[in-house]
């Protein structure tokens, strides 16, 4: 198998057993868990004066009570904003309660003339993390990109428990996370 198959079978395994877990979940817990997670990096959010983060889909771990905790705390919030595959992705200023607009690949984004900001932390969904703190995502290399254009931006993965793998296999742009946090604790470099 390439690495792109392996890649892409990966992904979907990593999909399935993600609806699969939350699908599961009782009423009320996802959003209990989801409502954690700013507890659990409550240090790393209130360090941070600009927060990027995303809307999640279908069963993606929700970043939104980490940027509420941002905006609270006095930070600039942002989300992801992009407009066609080969175009890189960018933040743009949007605070909680703010208009979003469906934009490409119907991804709830804001308005286009919202300012861009520079952030300081890059809230990031994925779909598998291992412990030398690699991610796999869509596939679209958006994060890696923004990684590099963000070099000085802390990378906070937001994850459910069960999206941890024994090994994301990489590719040499694939760029490492500082933190992981999931519905049952905040992980550090170094975690085993």
């Amino acid at each position: 198998m390439t690495k792109p198959e392996e890649k892409a079978a990966l992904r979907a395994e990593l999909r399935a057993k993600r609806d699969a877990f939350v699908i599961a979940m009782a009423p009320g817990e996802r959003e209990a868990a989801e409502a954690a997670l700013a507890d659990r990096a409550g240090e790393t959010i209130a360090a941070a004066k600009i927060i990027a983060g995303y809307i999640g889909l279908g069963s993606e771990i929700s970043c939104m009570a980490m940027l509420a905790r941002g905006a609270a705390n006095g930070a600039t919030t942002a989300l992801a904003y992009v407009d066609g595959r080969d175009r890189p992705m960018r933040f743009l200023r949007w605070a909680p309660g703010d208009p979003l607009e469906r934009g490409w690949f119907n991804l709830l984004q804001p308005p286009a003339d919202a300012p861009e900001v520079t952030p300081d932390l890059i809230l990031t969904p994925l779909l598998g993390f291992d412990s030398r703190f690699m991610r796999i995502g869509q596939g679209a290399g958006f994060y890696d990109r923004a990684f590099a254009a963000n070099r000085t931006a802390r990378r906070l993965g937001i994850a459910w428990s069960v999206q941890q793998v024994d090994v994301v296999p990489c590719d040499p742009w694939d760029q490492p996370l500082d933190l992981i946090c999931t519905e049952r604790k905040l992980l550090h470099q170094g975690f085993k």
